[in-house]
């Protein structure tokens, strides 16, 4: 055999053995095939989200640390008010036909709260101590003491109670405003009572600077309710409301529901709010709330429009809350919309109350109001103290004669009024109203007319009465159509009516746009 034909062997004997290695070693090893390899691209496509499961992982582990770093501080309030018995005695013969009780009537409730000092001050809302007789606090590690009402605020809805005790679990305060909506948040309280105590619940921020028609009607509540999806129910008023940093931002305090129990929406003070009540409740048991002395109302489309207002925000002045009401005295006037307080922007009611809230008697604002043709200025305004009692109530009888023949329907703004005649004048502010040139009962409000809605008539138990159209009087049908002459289709009208409120009579500013 020949040398070349030796080593073609040589090198054939080595590439099939290279061969045999390769498959053994791939057979070791497993290596995928085309098809294979295909199929498990697609399966590694599929398990991307597993970073985002760690993500939810992290966020329940940060929910479960939340509520073991909060719960001990909140507590379980329950409630006692005794009802009252009369001292007076039956006259002798007649205790047999008469139920007298012999002992008084306990009413019981309970709510939530949450500790905010080591030796026992304890922040929860009004309504869940107010008037109560005895209070009694549940801690977390089932301690129970009998606590005292330092303060409450009816108008914020807070309250502050204290119980005997030292080296009490704390909360730590957020920051409310900083708090975004679609922010993660949890509820900790007591819904329904001792079979549901410290319950946490958890959604986000859905809401801020909320307003609850009805749920306090005093003229000198303030409202700026954080709203979240956060599960609420009764018992759970006082608790806290935490982010996912477990500070607290809010004091759970209502809910919208029309059957009593959890619809889907809860409501919290804001803890800027409520913690600057708090610090005055403790220092002297009550709060001295400052006033601009003006009543307000939300801004509209039109309102926007006449005072030549790019965007729809700020404040509308109905009236004076008395006459010697700061604002009057700076020169503000019914139908300006407040802008700005102190150069920063005004976007809602429920801002503008509690900025002036947190101020104090004797304070000077800068007041920005913008006035009708689109007219700015910057009024200094010295507050005054709010007044420490409710109001008086004013009777609230009726203004209107349904029995009248109806009168015809002025068109530009779909009305029909009467004359505020004596006859119907048996209210004091209403005999001031005709002293001071009288006014219009609104009789009808057409339902295609502008002012639907905008204005109540007979039908609504307790009508409107329009004292002024542009600022000017009109205590007649002529005076009300000469006002009205120079109006033109599309145009908004002011109109200054005084409307019955439960507070009584309150002067209102209403815009409408013209037919």
């Amino acid at each position: 055999m020949s040398v070349k034909t030796r080593d073609w062997l040589k090198f054939g004997t080595l590439v099939t053995l290279a061969f045999a290695l390769g498959l053994a070693f791939a057979s070791a090893f497993r290596l995928p095939s085309r098809g294979e390899a295909a199929v498990r691209s697609v399966l590694q496509d599929t398990s991307r989200p597993l970073p985002q499961a760690k993500a939810a992982v992290d966020l329940g582990d940060a929910f479960a640390n939340v509520a073991d770093h909060v719960k001990p501080a909140v507590v379980f309030i329950k409630s006692e008010r005794r009802e009252r018995i009369s001292n007076r005695r039956l006259p002798p013969g007649f205790e047999d036909f008469f139920q007298v009780p012999r002992r008084p009537q306990v009413e019981q409730g309970s709510g939530s709260g949450f500790i905010v000092s080591q030796d026992g001050y304890i922040l929860t809302n009004n309504h869940v101590v107010q008037g109560a007789d005895r209070v009694t606090v549940r801690l977390f590690d089932n301690r129970e003491f009998t606590a005292r009402t330092i303060g409450t605020d009816p108008n914020t809805d807070v309250a502050v109670i204290k119980i005997q005790a030292s080296g009490l679990p704390t909360v730590r305060m957020g920051d409310a405003d900083s708090t975004r909506i679609g922010n993660w948040v949890l509820a900790i309280g007591n819904p329904l009572g001792d079979n549901l105590t410290f319950t946490v619940t958890a959604g986000i921020v859905s809401a801020k600077g909320r307003l609850l028609g009805g749920l306090n009607s005093s003229g000198l509540a303030i409202q700026d309710f954080i709203q979240t999806d956060a599960a609420i129910n009764p018992g759970n008023s006082g608790g806290p409301l935490v982010n996912v940093r477990g500070e607290v931002i809010g004091i759970n305090s209502a809910i919208a529901s029309e059957t009593g129990f959890y619809a889907g929406y809860g409501f919290a003070i804001p803890i800027n709010l409520a913690r600057t009540v708090m610090t005055q409740l403790i220092a002297t048991g009550h709060v001295e709330r400052a006033v601009i002395g003006v009543l307000i109302r939300p801004i509209t489309p039109e309102d926007a429009e006449d005072v030549k207002l790019p965007e729809i925000r700020g404040v509308v002045v109905n009236s004076y809350s008395n006459e010697d009401s700061p604002a009057k005295r700076a020169g503000i006037q019914p139908g300006d919309v407040i802008v700005a307080l102190d150069g920063q922007n005004v976007e809602s009611v429920a801002q503008l109350q509690q900025r002036i809230g947190f101020k104090k008697p004797g304070d000077v604002v800068q007041v920005t109001v913008l006035r009708r043709g689109g007219a700015r200025k910057t009024l200094p305004v010295r507050l005054t103290a709010a007044p420490s009692g409710d109001e008086e109530q004013v009777s609230s009888n009726d203004a209107g004669d349904s029995s009248r023949d109806a009168a015809p329907m002025e068109k530009t703004l779909g009305i029909s009024v009467e004359p505020l005649s004596q006859q119907n004048v048996r209210d004091q502010d209403l005999r001031q109203v005709m002293r001071s040139g009288g006014g219009l009962i609104v009789s009808q409000v057409s339902p295609d007319g502008p002012a639907y809605q905008r204005l109540a008539d007979a039908s609504q138990g307790s009508p409107d009465i329009i004292l002024k159209v542009n600022g000017v009087q009109t205590g007649s049908r002529a005076e009300l159509r000469q006002a009205l002459a120079g109006v033109k289709h599309g145009d908004i009208v002011t109109l200054t009516v005084l409307r019955n409120t439960p507070d009584g009579w309150q002067q209102s500013i209403v815009r409408v746009r013209a037919n």
